[in-house]
């Protein structure tokens, strides 16, 4: 199958008020595949020069033609990039798959999610509405929602279109003019959602994107004295160094970051309906997901039948090239895979239940086999650390206490699924496991879009997607009139 990319567009520039440039530096950075390990192009290797172009074209923006738009105008382009999107999508979704690796099926979905996102924030943009306060006698008092200013957002290689569409897509509709630092390793559909953008007539410097390395045009975007609003999505000790360099600006941050997602499954559960999710919820993007469900928490009286049916699927999972469309594609990189790959070297103390299948898979890609272990320690490295490849670990527990214990215990807390048929035990272990979101007889709920997103502990603060993610890209203003 062909691994040509078919871009309509220029990936190795920058996009700075509305013009498609060079880097200031005129050097590029080499783009691979992750199915194949060959180069498959370049992109521009933006740097502090061009972070401070893309702050001043975003500010210009904010007070020029783009700061001007009602509400309602700024959700009508939002609804018009969405059509072009939607216009997109297999383009959109093989670009993606190349790229990133993922499998054609999951970039598919990437991108129609890209889409939703924009509908919803389009929807929302004039239903963003401050409040009356009763005070006293002669005052009346109201709140305003205001953007920030000029937002920047660092996004990942692991879901560039949703990553992009839930905090572009906020910070758009609520009036912010954005800088978007795409990650190095997967930037292509970022440059290709702005060349829509500005297809769908977005005010020039309303977006502007700058590729480039984090250690670069990452950390100089984090710092920069013109940026009002941070949101970042990655590792740790990445959105330490960011929220530090914002911190001297003392600018606020939203930081999405790790996750060690447990899946908690007690001995009244409905396994038919879990198993799916169990696996499912693990191997997504080749377990590239902060929000990846790696650890399976099990009632020791059903853990060997769980192993069991999940060592079956397990078995019989393919791994192979992005456009093979096949349950598992291969790593972003190398050096992922190096990562992973070390991690499975400290698993051979455990019981390895199964592994899947490599399926034409080339030699110079970056695949690991998808692999479960079971009967594991919650103390365990594998049960500990995230590891962000397709592995997950059956641990036992024998009641509800001991099961919430260890799913609170780790330094994360993004998500976590609660599988019993007893309406009592889900209230009481939803409340009781600190992690942003919970969901019950499931995991996902689907994407949701509409539902708030983000985590507890080193999994971060502050919340993205839903309607709570336009309260963190708008400060609020309180005005306090005396008439009498």
């Amino acid at each position: 199958m062909s691994q040509e990319l078919n871009l309509w567009y220029d990936p190795g520039k920058c996009l700075i008020g509305g013009k498609w440039v060079a880097s200031a530096s005129g050097e590029t950075l080499p783009l691979n595949n992750p199915s194949t390990g060959e180069q498959i192009g370049a992109i521009a290797r933006g740097n502090g020069q061009d972070i401070d172009a893309a702050v001043a074209a975003a500010e210009a923006a904010r007070v020029g033609p783009w700061g001007k738009l009602t509400a309602a105008e700024r959700g009508r382009l939002l609804f018009r990039i969405s059509q072009k999107v939607l216009e997109r999508v297999e383009d959109l979704a093989r670009i993606e798959a190349i790229d990133v690796g993922k499998p054609l099926k999951q970039a598919r979905a990437d991108a129609l999610a890209l889409a939703r996102y924009l509908e919803f924030y389009g929807g929302a943009a004039d239903k963003l509405h401050g409040e009356t306060i009763p005070y006293l006698d002669g005052y009346t008092v109201y709140t305003l929602r205001e953007p920030h200013g000029v937002t920047g957002h660092i996004v990942p290689w692991n879901y560039p279109m949703q990553i992009i569409g839930r905090s572009v897509g906020a910070a758009l509709a609520t009036g912010n003019a954005c800088v978007l630092k795409p990650a190095e390793d997967a930037c292509l559909t970022a440059l290709a959602f702005a060349d829509l953008a500005q297809q769908a007539g977005l005010p020039d410097g309303a977006l502007n994107v700058v590729p480039g390395l984090g250690s670069e045009a990452g950390a100089a975007l984090s710092a920069h004295p013109g940026v009002n609003h941070i949101s970042f999505t990655g590792s740790v000790a990445t959105g330490v160094q960011v929220q530090t360099a914002a911190a001297r600006n003392v600018v606020p941050v939203t930081l999405e970051l790790g996750g060690k997602s447990p899946q908690l499954v007690f001995a009244d559960a409905d396994l038919d309906a879990a198993l799916p999710f169990l696996v499912n919820a693990g191997i997504q993007n080749a377990g590239q997901t902060c929000s990846a469900s790696s650890r399976i928490l099990v009632h020791r009286s059903l853990h060997d039948q769980v192993v069991e049916r999940m060592a079956a699927r397990y078995s019989s999972l393919q791994v192979g090239p992005a456009l093979a469309d096949l349950d598992v594609g291969p790593l972003i990189s190398a050096r992922q895979k190096s990562i992973v790959s070390g991690f499975l070297g400290r698993g051979t103390d455990l019981e390895k239940a199964a592994e899947g299948v490599l399926r034409d898979a080339p030699d110079g890609g970056n695949y690991v086999r998808p692999t479960l272990f079971a009967g594991v320690s919650p103390t365990h490295t594998l049960a500990q650390d995230e590891i962000f490849g397709p592995v997950q670990v059956v641990i036992p527990f024998d009641d509800e206490e001991q099961a919430v214990a260890i799913a609170n215990g780790t330094d994360y807390g993004l998500v976590a699924s609660i599988w019993s048929r007893d309406g009592a035990r889900q209230m009481r272990v939803a409340k009781k496991i600190r992690t942003g979101q919970v969901f019950i007889n499931n995991y996902g709920a689907g994407g949701g879009v509409e539902l708030p997103f983000g985590g507890m502990g080193k999994s971060g603060h502050g919340r993205e997607k839903g309607f709570e993610a336009l309260y963190g890209f708008t400060v609020l203003k309180t005005v306090a009139a005396y008439h009498g």
